[in-house]
């Protein structure tokens, strides 16, 4: 009838006679639909995307709950999404907006409380670092350090050991005891991983940095790494930066791990808690976690690219 001339109110005034009521704006609405904007569409499909990730349904209870990578900033997001199929174009303020709308921020370290405490009377390597935290290539470079949880039950210590070319977490060990077995644990399940892995350390090429805390100065530690084969190396006294590496791995861990309930839910009852929760974390930190040093790869990825790059055959010449 519109197209035979007849002008809209016209029309609507038969139809509400039969029983239709219908607006004049309904039809000018069907007639010239609003143009959603680009913008619009790309903002909710990231903001669909950063919800799947950032929360999964529980296997166990069945109830929602955030997802390590909930823990992201705005940086490690883009990436993230950047790798997913019809994403990779993502804009910083789309992640900005899917965030804001979500309720999420991403997580922020606290202040470190000092836990090292030198021996005066401890002989010391030397520090062959130099603050250089690299390395060309895997088991040249390891670095270690622990740090405090509180749980009900008394203090808990987690201690590290750090493969510097890839930041990848090749061993670790909580304990209720600060005694230099809490140093030693972590580096013999380092390497026997190196060793299971089919990559295992070159006796005499290997430098194990700590800082100059009395267990790793201790004679039983300096006598194992002269077993192995491993070159001592510890920091200055009072330099803040002696084992910057390792100091940011531990802060990563407390708020990311500990300070969340991402990895367990409620307190830090006992010494089997934060087991639990560290053997959560270091599995996400070594196979999912994004990491900005490394090209917002995981240090697995980073290792296995060099592994990947060294046993490559030559292309036949064209």
């Amino acid at each position: 009838m519109r197209i035979e001339g007849y002008a809209v109110e016209s029309i609507l005034r038969v139809l509400r006679q039969q029983g239709l009521e219908i607006a004049a704006r309904t039809y000018r609405a069907w007639k010239r639909p609003a143009r959603i904007a680009a913008r619009t569409i790309t903002d909710a499909l990231v903001e669909d995307k950063i919800r799947a990730f950032a929360w999964r349904a529980s296997e166990v209870t069945g109830a929602i709950q955030m997802t390590p990578e909930g823990l992201y900033g705005r940086r490690k997001w883009v990436a993230l999404l950047r790798r997913q199929e019809g994403l990779a174009g993502t804009s910083r303020g789309a992640v900005d907006r899917a965030m804001r709308s979500l309720g999420l921020e991403g997580v922020r370290r606290a202040k470190k409380l000092r836990t090292t405490i030198p021996d005066p009377d401890g002989k010391r390597a030397g520090d062959l670092l130099n603050r250089d935290f690299t390395a060309a290539a895997p088991n040249l470079v390891w670095v270690t350090d622990f740090t405090y949880v509180r749980t009900w039950s008394g203090f808990v210590y987690v201690a590290f050991v750090l493969d510097v070319f890839a930041q990848r977490i090749v061993g670790w060990h909580a304990s209720t005891s600060k005694k230099v077995d809490l140093v030693m644990t972590p580096l013999r399940i380092a390497l026997w991983q190196r060793e299971r892995e089919g990559n295992p350390i070159s006796p005499g090429n290997l430098i194990h940095h700590s800082d100059a805390g009395s267990q790793y100065t201790a004679i039983r530690l300096t006598e194992h790494l002269a077993l192995e084969g491993i070159a001592p190396s510890i920091g200055t006294v009072g330099d803040a930066y002696d084992n910057a590496l390792m100091e940011t791995v531990n802060g990563l861990f407390k708020a990311e791990c500990i300070r969340t309930t991402v990895f367990h839910a409620g307190p830090y009852r006992t010494l089997a808690d934060v087991e639990y929760a560290t053997a959560g974390w270091v599995d996400w930190y070594n196979n999912r976690r994004l990491h900005g040093t490394l090209g917002m790869l995981t240090p697995i990825e980073f290792e296995t690219l060099h592994y990947e790059a060294l046993t490559r055959e030559p292309e036949p010449a064209k």
